[in-house]
């Protein structure tokens, strides 16, 4: 271990829960309360980063579908198109209100 790294030890509780020391969370700014994401690296090892913004949310999603085997982007895309349909129907459901009422 270098000079720069150093460690902690902490306890998880049964429910997987682990306090970040005070002076990491201090280092890398994070909030609490707040969010944090675990990478595993390329070498194996198992990095805390803050989240800052939702940008920091960039592929968390990556590889996950949801009970239906549907990506984010695919379900995302479903949802539009069952809102664009609502909306069709709305428009069409009215449209036809105001033709009755002239």
């Amino acid at each position: 271990m270098s000079k720069a790294e150093s460690e902690k030890v902490v306890s998880v509780s049964s429910r997987g829960q682990a306090t970040i020391p005070k002076e990491f969370r201090e280092e890398l700014d994070i909030d609490t309360p707040g969010r944090v994401k675990f990478v595993r690296t390329e070498e194996g090892e198992i990095v805390v980063r803050p989240i800052h913004s939702v940008t920091d949310l960039r592929g968390v999603l990556e590889g996950k579908t949801d009970e239906q085997g549907r990506s984010a982007v695919e379900r995302l895309r479903a949802e539009r198109e069952q809102d664009k349909a609502s909306e069709e129907e709305l428009r069409q459901r009215y449209a036809s209100d105001d033709e009755a009422d002239t």
